[in-house]
């Protein structure tokens, strides 16, 4: 009878087990980029020239199909995050890409615009560490430090908004593309923090002790 009831506990925990990893995983769907990159999400729909994607985290974001070579079902499924056991963290700067916090938002808004991902996490790094909350003393506000006079000149006609993430990287995002437009990486880098009118002033990177620091930090956390 003992090794009965033996057998019947070994069974139900192995059935446990099954269930328990048909859940923890999801499926998922890798979207293919004209510049190499991939995205894992975790649904995709198409309408007419604009492809939305669910991130696994929550969410969605939308971006333009030309931008798209292919898509094709992810063969290794993430794990669920409702399902992961938390376990302690190192702080955002240090982790992968992959890892950060918005990740696959900084990923989906940068490629839309044609920007590397990497350089927007750096200046998230630098300008708020990753908190959409955040407010400067000068009134910049959001994941990126947008002021609202600038974030207006890309869609954003309320400051509150900027506490938003999606809508505070598109306007960061847009406003840094803006720059990269019209100075090679380092100006392009000191005008995010000082102002293009600045570097035109200078012509170069104004001599202003945080912009100094700013551009060095930057691009720091950019060859990480």
């Amino acid at each position: 009878m003992r090794q009965a009831r033996t057998k019947r506990l070994t069974l139900s925990l192995l059935t446990s087990a099954i269930v328990l990893a048909s859940v923890s995983q999801i499926n998922a769907e890798m979207i293919f980029f004209a510049n190499g990159r991939t995205m894992s999400v975790r649904d995709y729909r198409v309408a007419g020239d604009v492809i939305t994607v669910t991130l696994r985290h929550g969410g969605e974001a939308s971006f333009d199909r030309a931008l798209v070579t292919h898509i094709a079902p992810d063969e290794v499924p993430e794990p669920d995050a409702a399902a992961v056991v938390p376990t302690a963290h190192a702080p955002a700067g240090l982790q992968p890409l992959a890892a950060r916090p918005f990740a696959d938002l900084i990923q989906t808004v940068s490629l839309k615009h044609g920007i590397d991902p990497a350089l927007v996490h750096a200046v998230v790094q630098a300008e708020s560490n990753y908190r959409p909350t955040a407010k400067s003393h000068a009134g910049a506000r959001g994941l990126m430090q947008l002021m609202p006079a600038t974030a207006k000149d890309f869609g954003i006609q309320r400051a509150t908004t900027l506490f938003d993430p999606q809508a505070n990287l598109e306007a960061g995002v847009q406003y840094l593309k803006f720059l990269l437009a019209r100075f090679d990486l380092d100006h392009a880098i000191a005008a995010y923090n000082a102002g293009p009118g600045a570097v035109r002033k200078y012509a170069g990177i104004p001599p202003f002790r945080e912009t100094q620091d700013y551009v060095r930090k930057v691009r720091a956390f950019y060859g990480q």
